[in-house]
């Protein structure tokens, strides 16, 4: 694959944005469909096209890169009478969004049904992390469907991890998601235990940037002034993605990680309540 592969973005938000930025950059001919049309206008400065419909930027490309919030987002772009699937020829369709794993094998049945292969590759990081390439791309499907789509992660992810079958990559965004939020339980009842025992908080966050009790939830913590209200407007997400994570384990029957959905629990609950002190 070369900088002549056609690649289709939908899903321009606070992440999507700069990830498609990065694959102008690198001159990847690129096309761009938006239900809202301002979600384009920073995009005026690049080479990339707006497409009316998902159809035609499908039909305009060979890679289409999706980074929409929900399932049933990503089934409606790719599925709907004028969706993605319709236009494009044979090749490739990456999702990034993080969805279940059998949606991701639902959609890749009927892309199937048109010769198109699927790749899931949720991603972590952030916008700020796809501006400067260092986004974590957790693949799932094919080997030589991920390797053609490489070069195209490669603009904006490093590293880009190969997890094995179609799904894996959801499965392991998933765990990671699952993990990161108990996390930030415990780092809000750390933070709130040193506070009673009338410890510095911002001194207890060095510590623990340096020591072994420390974690990426603390540190996020730390880094925005203890404010959780980016946490709280990502608590839909991380709902979602918990929930996902335990259906799966449920379907699966694989025994409940009892002590980390405990904690994913009581994180949810003290987000939605009100901010941490």
């Amino acid at each position: 694959m070369t900088s002549t592969t056609r690649v289709g973005f939908i899903g321009l938000g606070s992440q999507g944005a700069p990830m498609a930025h990065r694959i102008a950059e690198e001159s990847f001919p690129l096309t761009l469909w938006a239900r809202r049309s301002v979600s384009t206008d920073t995009f005026a400065d690049t080479a990339a096209t707006v497409a009316a419909t998902p159809a035609e930027l499908g039909a305009a490309s060979d890679i289409v890169c999706l980074c929409v919030v929900a399932d049933a987002d990503v089934e409606d772009v790719l599925l709907r009478p004028d969706g993605v699937l319709t236009g494009m020829a044979p090749g490739g369709v990456v999702v990034h969004s993080t969805i279940h794993p059998d949606t991701c094998r639902r959609v890749a049945d009927e892309a199937a049904k048109r010769e198109i292969a699927v790749v899931d590759a949720p991603v972590s990081g952030g916008g700020q992390a796809a501006a400067e390439r260092r986004l974590l791309v957790m693949a799932g499907g094919q080997e030589a469907d991920v390797a053609r789509c490489r070069p195209v992660f490669d603009t904006f992810a490093d590293p880009v991890i190969h997890l094995g079958p179609l799904g894996s990559g959801q499965l392991a965004k998933l765990l990671n998601n699952f993990v990161f939020t108990a996390q930030v339980g415990l780092a809000l009842d750390t933070f709130a235990l040193a506070d009673g025992l009338g410890m510095d908080r911002t001194a207890v966050a060095q510590v623990l940037a340096h020591g072994t009790g420390g974690s990426r939830a603390a540190a996020v913590l730390a880094a925005s002034g203890f404010n959780t209200d980016g946490l709280r407007r990502a608590l839909p997400l991380l709902r979602k993605d918990v929930g996902l994570l335990l259906d799966v384990a449920d379907t699966a029957r694989a025994p409940r990680p009892r002590t980390l959905a405990d904690l994913t629990t009581h994180t949810l609950a003290t987000l939605g309540r009100s901010p941490a002190p």
